[in-house]
């Protein structure tokens, strides 16, 4: 059996990974920005809000979450609220897979922690430095580092900022989020496949946003958008 090859991890490569993710930044500083002003309106202080950012960095979930937050709990709320979270980062378990075979000869005390970096942006870039040859895992953390540092303090400014805007809608806030994760997802197009996926899934999530109430029609339009991708044969 072939032992794994040594995985090396230096500074100066996670220097690199972080000049590299410099260009993104700004988009996840506005987007940490609108979780920090729409947590003002759900009655979160300063400290909660960042430590939310900081420990759970999941922006998308984050929002979802935010959204669904309520005075009152119940158990099915609760319930609810966790099933729904847990289906938007399930994609997280299948980009953590992907970088197994690249960084298992690493230890469980550099993995996991590294793990908690993992974000859809610098996974992107890591995959695309790996394919490029690129063999030191210090391009993931710092990559993660410095979108985990720029997530944390845009949140906090944010809070700050966002406690004097009555309504964050007003002022168009509320579009960041969409316009992050279009420009997230365009580089990501390669065929028909993406775009027979993407379409039903956006066509299934509108109509059951008008049918359902709550945060369903995220389930919905990811479940149709990835039986419709399945059947579809690969094309240009």
């Amino acid at each position: 059996m072939t032992k794994p090859a040594h995985v090396p991890i230096t500074f100066a490569v996670a220097l690199e990974g972080a000049r590299t993710m410099l260009p993104l930044m700004p988009g996840i500083a506005a987007f940490g920005m609108a979780f920090g002003a729409a947590s003002v309106q759900k009655g979160f202080s300063l400290l909660e809000a960042t430590l939310s950012s900081g420990l759970i960095f999941a922006g998308l979930a984050q929002m979802v979450a935010l959204e669904g937050w309520t005075e009152h709990w119940t158990l099915g709320t609760l319930l609810a609220l966790g099933f729904l979270t847990f289906t938007v980062n399930m994609r997280h378990v299948l980009m953590a897979a992907s970088l197994r075979p690249w960084l298992a000869p690493l230890p469980a005390w550099q993995v996991y922690p590294a793990l908690m970096l993992l974000a859809d942006n610098n996974w992107a870039a890591t995959l695309r430095y790996h394919a490029e040859g690129g063999r030191d895992a210090g391009f993931f953390v710092g990559s993660g580092l410095l979108t985990w540092v720029v997530w944390v303090l845009a949140t906090m400014v944010g809070h700050v900022i966002g406690g004097g805007i009555p309504d964050p809608k007003a002022v168009g806030i509320d579009l960041v989020v969409p316009a992050f994760f279009v420009a997230m997802l365009l580089p990501n197009w390669k065929g028909r496949r993406e775009a027979v996926g993407w379409g039903v899934a956006a066509i299934v999530s509108v109509a059951v946003s008008f049918l359902l109430p709550g945060w369903w029609f995220i389930v919905v339009g990811a479940l149709a958008g990835a039986l419709a991708g399945g059947f579809t044969e690969d094309g240009r």
